[in-house]
């Protein structure tokens, strides 16, 4: 498992990218990827975990099960 910190994420579009603690290039990550229920969405600035996977469709690596890293003593 991997962490990072979401650069940006539209909403509207369904996409953003992720800036990986291990450094490299930013992550892809479609609302697709993300490990919730309901509506996806991602804020920026927000630390999250994720798997590395090859996409299919263009051979460049994004971000999947993408899980949003809740701060020590927060409620959820």
């Amino acid at each position: 498992m991997n962490s990072g910190t979401v650069k940006w994420f539209n909403s509207d579009k369904g996409y953003g990218f992720i800036s990986n603690d291990n450094g490299g290039d930013d992550l892809f990550v479609h609302f697709s990827g993300i490990a919730s229920q309901g509506f996806k969405t991602l804020s920026e600035g927000q630390k999250v975990t994720f798997d590395i996977e090859t996409d299919t469709r263009n051979g460049k690596l994004c971000a999947t099960n993408v899980t949003i890293v809740q701060p020590t003593g927060a409620r959820i």
